[in-house]
């Protein structure tokens, strides 16, 4: 098949999930022999990104221009980058988040077959202004009614697009590859150890709820860390907020966008992983933490619960007083209770979280559209 990603922000790349999960499947489903372009978001504006290249092992990379302004960013991708989406000669066209699948109308004018997959209910982010969150509501309605299949990554979304749409989806975990963990030698320069930190890694924006963990550390007598790992947008307030509240104690580090082997060493030896989200979809990073027997805590929603079922320690969400016992558990058992649960998680993601089922499952899906698409088509002409 010849194959479209439309939707991410740009590959390779971890600025988030959505962006890792793009990578993986387009160039596993390289590698199986189908042909795959990835429509990146060009912001020749932003003069820290990375330039982007013609290709990234194999899949050819289109850049697609978007707004300086954050609030528009996401309807001028989505009107850009489906106008030259459609002249592609795609077998199918796969949008990634609810704010890409505004434009699912017009493939299905050309009889295109789409599918989508929609990451989390984007609509309910802190982070969007009134236009923006009316405009991710309108990509999620337009992708429940012309989208040929939809793929969710939780139950909970599933249950949602039904009692609301009475929209069928297909729920689609997210997939994971599952490294050895590595000691520490590029964090020393942080002054971080093993079993010295608490780690967050993620973006920095409010739904995160990265200031419930600032509060609940900063409440702990402790030597301990704090690493809050990230891309700090300097023209975002949320995460100037953050960068303030870290400069107040010097016990929390930001060391920015990490990847690579720093990142590899950040999991492997934190005391803690903690994830204190408002809202989720499927989080990318849960995985990482947990193949790498991390101990965990995580906002108690029903996204990380079925994900991460009994492997993880959970606080009520916004709960900085619960948040605050659960760090000071973790801190108190350190090595020991690392060693007793960590191989139960490494086992449960290997056998649950593995990337190639996520792959056959995707195209499998990829078929149903095509299949779809040409019966319809064939209904019209015999009408």
């Amino acid at each position: 098949m010849k194959i479209a990603m439309l939707g991410h922000k740009r590959i390779p790349s971890r600025e988030g999930g959505i962006e890792t999960v793009v990578t993986e499947l387009a160039v596993r489903m390289e590698r199986r022999g189908n042909q795959v372009e990835a429509y990146n978001r060009w912001e020749p504006f932003n003069k820290d990104l990375p330039k982007i290249p013609k290709e990234y092992k194999n899949v050819k990379l289109h850049k697609i221009l978007t707004s300086q302004k954050s609030s528009l960013n996401a309807f001028i991708y989505s009107v850009l980058a489906t106008g030259k989406a459609l002249f592609g000669g795609h077998d199918v066209l796969h949008y990634h988040a609810e704010g890409s699948c505004a434009m699912i109308w017009l493939p299905k004018l050309f009889k295109i077959p789409v599918v989508a997959t929609i990451h989390g209910l984007d609509w309910k982010r802190a982070k969007w202004g009134n236009f923006a969150t009316k405009y991710l509501l309108f990509g999620e309605r337009v992708a429940a009614r012309y989208a040929d299949e939809i793929i969710v990554l939780s139950k909970d979304m599933q249950h949602y697009f039904l009692e609301t749409y009475g929209r069928e989806t297909h729920y689609l975990n997210n997939g994971i590859q599952v490294n050895d963990p590595v000691a520490p030698d590029k964090i020393r320069k942080f002054g971080l150890k093993e079993q010295n930190y608490i780690l967050y890694l993620g973006r920095i924006v409010p739904e995160k709820g990265i200031h419930y963990l600032i509060e609940a550390f900063r409440g702990i007598d402790t030597d301990v860390k704090l690493v809050i790992a990230g891309n700090a947008d300097k023209t975002n307030p949320y995460a100037m907020s953050i960068c303030e509240k870290a400069e107040k104690d010097d016990r929390i580090i930001m060391p920015g966008f990490v990847e690579g082997q720093m990142l590899e060493e950040l999991y492997s030896n934190c005391i803690a992983y903690v994830l204190p989200s408002d809202v989720e979809g499927m989080a990318i990073t849960m995985l990482e933490a947990m193949s790498y027997g991390a101990h965990c805590i995580f906002s108690d929603i029903p996204e990380n619960r079925e994900v991460a079922g009994d492997y993880a320690r959970y606080f009520p969400v916004g709960d900085v007083k619960a948040l605050r016992e659960r760090l000071k558990l973790a801190i108190s058992l350190r090595e020991s209770e690392k060693n007793a649960d960590g191989e139960r998680e490494i086992a449960y993601i290997k056998e649950k979280f593995g990337w190639e089922p996520v792959v056959d499952s995707t195209l499998d899906i990829y078929e149903l559209a095509i299949r779809k698409v040409r019966k319809r088509v064939a209904s019209q002409k015999m009408g």
